[in-house]
């Protein structure tokens, strides 16, 4: 590309207004201005004249829009931190630079991990649905009776960035942290946290409380949370998903909730996003939100600034700073 014209930058979902302001000073970027995601043929036609795509996570970058993508494709700065909807090694095989925005989601995330792990043994919306429905008589010793959060066994699956903020959060109200990880984290880590490092998942499972899921969606991962999973935690226990809802077979989750097998969900993403389960929808000890724990208005400015940065670098001609590697043999 010639130095003196400027990069074809197109942006594929409305961001927030900052963001969008400044990618359009800053590189001339051609911008969605509906807040509805690109078609896949809409995403093959960019890839073939755009120097950088800023997908998110409702894109699914294939390896047929990499093999469409022209020549002058550099660099795809995914505005988000999970790059599982990218076909990483289809990209790095025609030298397309990948970039995230890691480390700007944690805080957040972890709060409204939080959130849910005081809610849903609280079962505060149900409460709520009660309440708006005009059924609060007043109190009663029997009244939306929950279960106590302080002094229970957090189980967390995947101790990475959020994974150890909500350890963090947890400590403040008296769970017990118990995880499971490929790897244990080190050991001043684990000290700080007091932490239980479990290698085998099903024996945590069966041991905790509470579980959430903070591990990334990779073919490992994916149903970790399944039919026979489901059945060896307590029948007292809650899960929480922030993660990727493939993580989780639903079907079999509304079955368990359903079932008494365990006492309920709190869930932000979904197998078939946007898409949820019909029977998920109809218990009332689910808690289903609309992918929303990063979503405060800090953090997405600071995933425009992210996004903005790896741009900058590469047409700068430096190392792009969060440039995400082709995938390994053991994600």
């Amino acid at each position: 590309m010639d130095s003196n014209t400027p990069p074809n930058i197109i942006v594929t979902r409305r961001l927030p207004g900052g963001v969008h302001e400044r990618l359009t000073t800053l590189f001339g970027a051609q911008l969605n201005l509906e807040d509805k995601p690109f078609s896949k043929k809409q995403l093959m036609e960019a890839v073939q004249t755009a120097d950088v795509l800023v997908p998110t996570v409702t894109d699914v970058i294939d390896s047929d829009i990499i093999g469409a993508a022209g020549p002058q494709l550099k660099l795809i700065a995914n505005f988000g931190a999970g790059t599982d909807h990218i076909d990483r090694a289809a990209a790095h095989k025609k030298g397309i630079i990948i970039t995230n925005t890691p480390g700007v989601l944690t805080q957040d995330t972890a709060d409204f991990v939080m959130a849910l792990i005081l809610a849903v043994p609280r079962r505060l919306v149900e409460a709520d649905r009660l309440t708006r429905a005009g059924k609060f008589t007043g109190w009663t010793p029997t009244g939306i009776l929950g279960r106590r959060v302080r002094g229970k066994k957090l189980g967390i699956v995947g101790m990475g960035r959020i994974g150890q903020a909500v350890a963090r959060r947890a400590r403040a109200f008296g769970l017990g942290v118990h995880y499971h990880n490929r790897h244990p984290v080190s050991a001043p880590i684990e000290n700080e946290l007091g932490a239980r490092y479990w290698e085998d998942l099903d024996s945590m499972l069966s041991a905790v409380d509470i579980v959430t899921l903070n591990c990334p969606s990779t073919p490992a991962t994916h149903h970790l949370i399944d039919k026979k999973r489901l059945a060896l935690m307590p029948a007292h226990s809650v899960i929480i998903n922030t993660s990727r809802g493939e993580i989780i077979d639903e079907a079999a989750l509304a079955s368990a909730i359903k079932n008494g097998e365990i006492a309920g969900a709190g869930l932000d993403v979904y197998e078939n996003e946007p898409d949820i389960h019909p029977s998920l929808l109809e218990l009332p000890n689910v808690i289903l939100a609309p992918h929303i724990a990063s979503a405060t208005h800090e953090s997405r400015l600071e995933m425009g600034e992210k996004v903005m940065i790896n741009i900058r670098a590469l047409f700068d001609g430096h190392q792009c700073p969060d440039r995400v590697l082709p995938p390994s043999g053991n994600i």
